[in-house]
């Protein structure tokens, strides 16, 4: 018994020494295993993102469309004010597409009813000895005019320097987009009057990014598989047809000199 007990007293060091080189060994796995999986997730914040967001979209739809009560309202976020903007637009245009009505008209009666009410409503309030209504006076801020003139220059003078460079036989693929887009335009125009294609273009505008933005991650899949499919059938047709086409035989310094 002695002896038992003395061998299994010399035994117990080595064992001992034994188990914590392997307790050793596994927290250094487990260490190394957390430094990467660290390291995986660090490297992945600093990662571009993959996707693909539609028309090469980096920033949310909100911030696109101006991120202010414009914005607001195409996209729904104050529910009653949205409602009540396309209810009023809608009741104009049915106003218009089934009374007749001309703009014109529309203005002169529109004032005609106000005018007639707020006299009506200031002469009895002096006979009957109440105060009569207070008008606000209306003074159209000039910055705001002069933003919207500066906007629309800027956006004229795109279209103008596009035309041109389309003009200039310099891009063949925006060329066929252009001509294509304007044979799509004056098609749908045969269609509709200008009032219809206003609306149609104003009910489009509060329907479509709402709509874009609840369901973003499938639309923007289906558009860069169609952007994909496009330009394999424009390489086939490059391949097979513009690239047979007879080039211009005068180059861009003989056009200059001329």
């Amino acid at each position: 018994m002695k002896d038992c007990k003395r061998k299994h007293k010399m035994s117990d060091p080595v064992e001992d020494a034994s188990s914590e080189s392997l307790r050793e060994k596994i927290t250094e796995k487990i260490h190394k295993q957390d430094d990467s999986s660290s390291s995986d997730s660090e490297s992945e914040k600093y990662l571009p993102s993959r996707k693909n967001h539609l028309f090469g979209r980096q920033k949310p739809v909100h911030v696109v469309l101006g991120g202010g009560k414009s914005a607001d309202i195409i996209l729904w976020r104050n529910k009653q004010i949205s409602a009540c903007i396309v209810a009023g637009v809608t009741v104009i245009w049915l106003i218009f597409e089934w009374m007749g009505y001309h703009l014109l008209t529309f203005v002169c009666h529109s004032l005609i009813v106000a005018l007639a009410t707020l006299f009506i409503w200031s002469y009895f309030s002096s006979v009957v000895n109440k105060s009569p209504p207070k008008f606000p006076e209306v003074l159209l801020p000039e910055d705001l005019f002069v933003s919207i003139a500066l906007s629309l220059r800027h956006e004229c003078n795109q279209a103008f320097a596009t035309l041109r460079e389309v003009a200039s036989g310099k891009d063949l693929k925006k060329f066929l987009m252009v001509i294509a887009v304007l044979w799509v335009l004056s098609v749908v125009g045969s269609w509709f009057n200008f009032l219809t294609l206003f609306y149609i273009v104003f009910l489009l505008l509060h329907t479509v990014p709402v709509l874009y933005e609840k369901h973003e991650d499938h639309v923007d899949t289906f558009t860069e598989k169609a952007v994909v499919e496009i330009n394999k059938k424009y390489a086939v047709l490059d391949a097979k047809v513009l690239q047979k086409l007879p080039k211009c035989p005068f180059s861009s310094k003989d056009i200059k000199q001329h």
